[in-house]
């Protein structure tokens, strides 16, 4: 399970966040390519844009539904 303290920096405020035990998988970039992507210094993935439709969230809970190592979380705030 994701921990909100352990969440990157480059996450864009919100609910849903990516923390630091992501692998670089690019599962999350895939499901939700306009929310998620590669930090291409650090080799992880982040959230850049929190969804704003319900279509929006159904791709992004697929990518937390996805993570191989749980990396994404979602406050539910």
């Amino acid at each position: 399970m994701a921990d909100i303290n352990k969440k990157y920096s480059e996450n864009v405020p919100g609910r849903y966040f990516v923390d630091n035990t992501c692998i670089a998988c690019d599962a999350c970039c895939i499901a939700a390519p306009n929310h998620f992507k590669m930090h291409d210094d650090n080799g992880h993935a982040y959230l850049s844009l929190q969804p704003n439709s319900p279509e929006e969230e159904d791709l992004c809970k697929e990518a937390m539904d996805g993570c191989p190592v749980e990396s994404i979380g979602n406050t539910g705030a």
